[in-house]
């Protein structure tokens, strides 16, 4: 049975590439990084294989990055929709390099683009995931582990910007500024310096 498969990669981004990629795109963020790896187990315990990633990296490259219209949104959805309102990023170039899928991802002037664009420039740790639809099986290797694997019918639909503390590895780090002390009596934690940016954006202060 298909169902709604979200995966996350590291995706590595370098404070200079941050601020060289404003000044040279007029203000505009540009970041660049991994999208998706085949062939490797990932911090869900999924391993996706490298003909089903190279099949749909090719579909979703064909229909929507070169028609300029490869969206993705802020946060986590569980849709196997692209929610228009939501729309946060643009893949704009994406190319395997082994089997590493990496990406260009243009940072939008809507919304949750400017949303996204404070967290980043506050330093804020962001990571990348991978939405698609389809099912999973479990297969024994020639070792004799059990790994999960991303089935044939596989279907790539978007990747998303999100915050997920308990995933390692899958945030990139744009600014080299600390997140910010807590405040007493809050309970966001370490994340309250996330929650103040997306308050004061939306109060339009």
């Amino acid at each position: 049975m298909k169902q709604v498969i979200v995966d996350y990669i590291p995706f590595n981004v370098t404070p200079q590439q941050i601020t060289e990629a404003m000044k040279e795109n007029n203000g505009k963020l540009v970041v660049k990084g991994v999208l998706q790896r085949a062939e490797a187990k990932n911090q869900n315990g999924r391993v996706y294989p490298r003909q089903i990633l190279t099949r749909e990296a090719k579909k979703y490259d064909s229909n929507f990055v070169k028609q300029n219209r490869a969206l993705g949104e802020l946060d986590h959805p569980d849709s196997s929709v692209v929610n228009l309102a939501n729309v946060s990023h643009n893949i704009t170039e994406m190319h395997f390099e082994g089997d590493n899928l990496l990406g260009t991802v243009e940072i939008l002037t809507t919304p949750s683009g400017n949303i996204l664009k404070e967290l980043f420039t506050n330093g804020i740790k962001l990571g990348i995931s991978s939405r698609g639809l389809g099912s999973v099986e479990m297969v024994q290797e020639a070792n004799g582990d059990q790994v999960t694997k991303v089935g044939d019918d596989f279907e790539l639909i978007a990747f998303d910007f999100v915050s997920n503390p308990s995933t390692h590895g899958a945030f990139l780090y744009p600014m080299n500024e600390s997140v910010g002390n807590t405040q007493t009596g809050r309970t966001c934690g370490q994340y309250c310096k996330a929650e103040d940016i997306i308050n004061h954006i939306i109060r339009g202060e």
